[in-house]
């Protein structure tokens, strides 16, 4: 319901944005100062022999704090199958962009809290051996952890082409679990180069695809590997339903046995431009 209710808001203000295809995956591309990204998104696992069929949707809402700095706020949750449905948390996240200009390899600094529990299954990331797809979400759900969790993003734009590279690492302050581990790679690019001409939403242009990977790296207690850990491949693409919305769709394809056979994601963003102005002067503020 939460969900519904963010985008009726956001449908409200116009504004104009084409989302990136990756749902792992961060490349250097920050929000533009001011406007607010109002997403809703879910990730349904198809379920191998003794795992679960779940969906679990989510909420974010991101602004551009400055040119350099963004932030986003998630509410999750998760519905198995024949079990139940619950809240299972939310996270704040900050990116840093530390070089102003264009560069060859652009890194971005990245910090984010989590306050959710084991039932978490939205899979933004994968670290460690990645989530338990096996039990009850009665027996997940008390389970809570307060973790914080880095990233070092390097991602480049070569012509029409974005690459883009994550490391991961995670340390749960609710337990002594040593720090998790676990990486992201992504490649996309337009499938135009420049506008048709021609009005129309079905337009090469209007279409951003690609591929990324990502999957877990183990930990300081297990060992530093991709052995008994999740991993998935996924074709990706994004589309400029309008001027101020995309839609994006994922398939991915699970690679070990800790992995759903088939994780499906789709996501729908609106943008709000000018966001913080019109706060701003709703209250009063002078910019």
């Amino acid at each position: 319901m939460l969900q519904f209710v963010l985008l009726f808001l956001a449908m409200a203000l116009p504004c104009s944005a084409q989302e990136g295809p990756f749902f792992v995956t961060y490349s250097h591309h920050m929000e533009e100062p001011g406007n607010l990204e109002v997403e809703t998104s879910s990730t349904v696992g198809i379920p191998r022999s003794r795992q679960k069929f779940y969906a679990a949707p989510y909420a974010e809402l991101e602004y551009g704090v400055t040119a350099q700095w963004t932030s986003e706020l998630y509410l999750e949750s998760s519905s198995v199958w024949g079990d139940s449905t619950v809240f299972t948390g939310w996270r704040f996240e900050n990116r840093y962009k530390p070089l102003k200009r264009e560069h060859w390899i652009n890194p971005v600094l990245y910090l984010e809290y989590e306050n959710v529990n084991e039932a978490s299954r939205i899979q933004k990331e994968i670290e460690g051996g990645g989530p338990d797809l096996t039990s009850r979400n009665r027996a997940l759900h008390g389970e809570r952890a307060h973790e914080l969790e880095t990233k070092l993003i390097l991602s480049s734009d070569v012509h029409d082409w974005n690459i883009s590279e994550n490391f991961i690492a995670t340390k749960n302050l609710s337990e002594s679990e040593g720090v998790e581990f676990g990486y992201a790679f992504g490649v996309s690019r337009p499938l135009a180069r420049l506008a048709s001409g021609a009005s129309c939403r079905f337009c090469r242009e209007n279409f951003i695809a690609g591929v990324e990977m990502y999957g877990g790296l183990g930990s300081t207690l297990d060992g530093f590997t991709p052995r008994g850990t999740a991993h998935y491949v996924a074709p990706v693409v994004s589309w400029a339903v309008s001027d101020n919305a995309s839609l994006r769709l994922s398939t991915g394809f699970g690679l070990t046995d800790q992995s759903n056979p088939v994780l499906l994601r789709i996501g729908y963003s609106y943008e709000l431009s000018g966001f913080g102005s019109r706060i701003s002067r709703l209250f009063g503020v002078k910019r």
